[in-house]
């Protein structure tokens, strides 16, 4: 039998123990500063700061880490000097600020000699939702509810930029042989920012790509190895243009943006449904009108249509195009449509679930490991695994489990802390043997 010296256990202990404690800490410090997408200016610095206290080969930050022309749903430019300006005064390192060159987000990468080239990739932005200040909701009770009233990660972002820092420094202490690169994303919440970084040099040569989500309705202690049948998904904005009148006196001279927009949002959630698939279509948001005694020139609306391939996303494009002009016309009114971003269709790959399965099946507080799943929604993670598998390599999108008190994208919602080493320990293993 083969006996531990005196106090390895406790030694073993400790180390778990501080390592959690660590996880818990950086998702809470990233909790308390939710910035929207695009505007991660104080996020990227810290995981920087994180990056280099860790000591990695290389960081390439902001637009050194993507292709910044092919940047989607960017917010206007005043917007993103403002929050860029509020993590200069909260401290972010003006010199990273600088870096980023207005772009967001940054890559690490891990060069340990010959060996396979691993990609791992985790979204850091955050949503425009007010967080819950009640003392049931634990951010608020435990002291790090959002600093950013009117903003909040209610998706779990914070937990996956901790869980790519942990991966990081634990590969790092490991005798891994090969290319680690981990990419800490932008701009997911409005599918802006996987393109970009998936076209950059960075993705080139990767051999096995992991991307990872908390939660999604599966309990702590469950880990989906790989999912698919994400929905491919375009979001738009349209708009109708008419002319202005007095309501009041003289109706008859105007052409009501508001009578074609109306028409326009009944008309496109009577788009049929496809034989092919399944279909998706949402008016997010409606914006129109002056004054009420002004007929309206203006109207706009944000749409987003999804569906179980990238022919039928284009299907509903087209539908929604037709019918929003169709409906302008009627109200002697224009229409048009622009496309604000996208990401396609792509499921994991049967042999890389096989690996993350067999390897989740050992680590420590998994107690089901589900090979794969449907998906369900949509993710701009499929372009770096659009990427990888075209150069000949796989890609697995993984779910780990968490317990959370209300739905993805509510006021109330949280994550359970302890499926963040979960997490850590899961990708670290796949990644060690892969």
């Amino acid at each position: 039998m083969l006996h531990k010296p005196d106090g390895v256990d406790s030694r073993m202990n400790q180390q778990m123990t501080s390592q959690a404690t660590q996880l818990v800490d950086r998702r809470r410090e990233f909790h308390r500063y939710p910035e929207p997408s695009w505007c991660e200016y104080w996020t990227t610095a810290r995981i920087v700061d994180h990056l280099e206290h860790i000591g990695v080969d290389e960081i390439h930050v902001g637009a050194e880490g993507m292709d910044p022309a092919a940047r989607m749903h960017l917010p206007p430019t005043s917007e993103r000097e403002q929050w860029r300006e509020r993590a200069r005064e909260r401290g972010a390192d003006p010199a990273t600020l600088d870096r980023m060159d207005g772009a967001t987000g940054c890559v690490a990468v891990l060069d340990r000699g010959d060996g396979p080239h691993v990609g791992l990739r985790v979204d850091i932005d955050a949503l425009p939702i007010t967080e819950a200040a009640d003392d049931e909701h634990a951010p608020a009770a435990n002291g790090f509810r959002s600093d950013n009233e009117g903003y909040m990660h209610a998706c779990g972002h914070d937990g996956h930029a901790a869980i790519g820092l942990g991966v990081v420094e634990a590969i790092a202490a490991s005798d891994f042989a090969g290319r680690l690169t981990v990419f800490f994303q932008p701009a997911e919440e409005v599918l802006g920012g996987g393109k970009p970084m998936a076209q950059s040099p960075h993705v080139e040569g990767i051999d096995a790509l992991f991307a990872v989500h908390l939660g999604l309705g599966h309990g702590t202690g469950d880990v989906v190895a790989g999912v698919e049948k994400p929905l491919s998904v375009k979001e738009l904005s349209a708009t109708v243009t008419g002319d202005s009148a007095h309501a009041g006196r003289a109706p008859n001279e105007g052409a009501n943006a508001i009578q074609g927009m109306a028409a326009a949002v009944q008309s496109l959630y009577a788009i049929p449904r496809h034989e092919e698939g399944l279909t998706r279509v949402n008016v997010g948001t409606v914006d129109a009108g002056d004054a009420i005694n002004v007929v309206a020139a203006d109207a706009q609306m944000d749409v987003e249509v999804r569906a179980e391939t990238d022919a039928l996303a284009e299907y509903m494009y087209d539908e929604v195009d037709r019918r929003l002009q169709a409906s302008a016309e009627m109200h002697d009114c224009q229409g048009e449509v622009e496309l604000l971003s996208e990401a396609p269709r792509a499921d994991s790959d049967p042999a890389l679930r096989e690996h993350v399965a067999g390897i989740a099946a050992d680590v420590a507080g998994v107690d089901t490991t589900i090979p794969v799943a449907d998906f369900g929604a949509s993710e701009d993670a499929t372009y770096f695994m659009d990427a990888v598998s075209e150069a000949g390599g796989e890609s697995s999108y993984l779910i780990v489990g968490t317990d959370h008190p209300s739905g993805h994208h509510t006021s109330g919602f949280d994550i359970d802390e302890e499926s963040l080493s979960i997490a850590v320990d899961v990708l670290t293993r796949a990644i060690e043997a892969y």
